[in-house]
């Protein structure tokens, strides 16, 4: 049950704790800036288990339980900002591990740092393919980074299977350019050949961070006839495209990635966002016990009607709670021991997304997927509704709610060899 008026005071008994006294966690991410509804609803989730682990006494470590003592850095979702923030986190020898992360470009340019020291980090809430498929690229044997996210081949291949199962024939794939944008509309042509390339592409259109008018763009993609837009992107621009629509009259519903259920496309598309379709790992609505608890935590600590980003917010929770269970059961806050137990957690973490059983497995290079935590069935369609993501579909709502319930068995991720 939460306590969120608790929340302060045991992160002010944590600032007298001595070195040895705790579970040291680093939480990143761009807590400022177009990425900000992402970034601050990881860590303000991620602080809600923090909080609940905390009143509970702690993470038992061997014969005792240490509190979780947290270190904020925001990096403002600059590249360069968070390679000085990895350089000066793998600097410190007491850390245990470190939890955030939104962009890909901040990713790519910190995380080396990081894993030259060994330090374990778990991704979340996002970061595109290229986050984890450097290390696979680089044939890395042994590799200290895991990211707990809907990776973007899951939500790609839920993209392209939705406009095939609405019948479309004729998309544009529109994409920003970061790393994310680049990297996510790859995976959308991928899996449009991996799908027999039912669809069509007959525009492909890029913007950039700031953009604030699509008119060119969307123009060209209509002439094309374009029944669909299949897009990729990280922020505030997103509502320019469903804007941008409406002014030139154009009816093609947007499709993409999980990023188009942020508070800042909400808002600033209004009424030109309702239809939109995006895969959620998470719906703001208390459909079980567990979710309705988190909901009203997460209401009640942060004064809010309406959590930014309940994707972000619910992965930093369940990530929390899954690294914990890793430094339990490697008795340990050394954090090359507890990048060990990750890769073979014994018992069962109970998340507000899921019950994670054994998440992670040995790296292997070959598979990336060894250090992704997500898996399809824990991903469903969601749909922006009169300023709210709602389910896309009735049956997966009802799915979740026979999983919770315990009359439906959630399929278990295939232990790898």
């Amino acid at each position: 049950m939460f306590r969120p008026t608790l929340y302060g005071s045991l992160l002010l008994a944590a600032l007298g704790l001595q070195a040895g006294d705790t579970v040291k966690i680093a939480l990143t991410g761009p807590y400022s800036g177009g990425s900000a509804p992402m970034g601050t609803s990881a860590r303000d989730g991620a602080k809600l288990a923090i909080a609940e682990i905390n009143a509970a006494g702690g993470i038992q470590v061997g014969g005792r339980k240490l509190k979780i003592e947290v270190i904020e850095r925001d990096d403002e979702a600059k590249n360069e900002r968070g390679a000085l923030i990895a350089q000066e986190l793998a600097a410190m020898g007491d850390l245990s591990g470190v939890i955030g992360t939104v962009n890909t470009g901040v990713c790519i340019a910190g995380d080396k740092h990081l894993q030259e020291k060994g330090i374990t980090k778990i991704i979340c809430p996002a970061a595109g393919s290229a986050s984890m498929t450097q290390w696979s690229k680089a044939g890395v044997k042994d590799n200290s980074i895991f990211r707990f996210a809907a990776y973007d081949g899951i939500q790609a291949a839920m993209v392209v299977e939705e406009a095939i199962n609405r019948h479309f024939t004729k998309v544009a794939v529109v994409f920003d350019s970061t790393n994310y944008g680049v990297s996510g509309r790859d995976d959308i042509l991928d899996q449009i050949k991996k799908q027999g390339n039912k669809l069509t592409v007959v525009a492909q259109e890029k913007f950039n961070i700031g953009d604030k008018d699509m008119t060119a763009q969307l123009l060209r993609a209509k002439s094309a006839g374009a029944q669909a837009i299949l897009i990729w992107a990280i922020g505030p621009e997103l509502a320019a495209v469903s804007n941008g629509e409406a002014k030139i009259g154009m009816k093609a519903p947007m499709i993409g990635g999980w990023t188009l259920s942020m508070s800042n496309y909400i808002d600033n598309a209004g009424k030109n966002g309702n239809g939109t379709l995006m895969p959620q790992t998470f719906i703001e609505e208390p459909i079980t016990p567990k979710a309705k608890a988190f909901i009203e935590g997460y209401h009640q600590t942060f004064k809010v009607g309406r959590i930014p980003s309940a994707v972000a917010a619910a992965q930093g929770y369940d990530a929390v709670y899954i690294f914990a269970a890793a430094v339990k059961q490697a008795g340990s806050t050394d954090t090359h021991k507890i990048k060990e137990a990750l890769e073979d957690l014994k018992e069962p973490v109970k998340g507000v997304i899921a019950t994670w059983n054994h998440p992670y497995t040995k790296w292997d290079p070959a598979d990336v997927t060894t250090h992704e935590a997500f898996r399809r069935e824990q991903v469903v369609m969601g749909m922006v509704k009169d300023g709210r993501v709602v389910f896309g579909n009735d049956a997966d709502k009802a799915r979740l709610i026979k999983e919770a319930a315990g009359t439906t068995p959630a399929k278990a991720k295939a232990k790898k060899k």
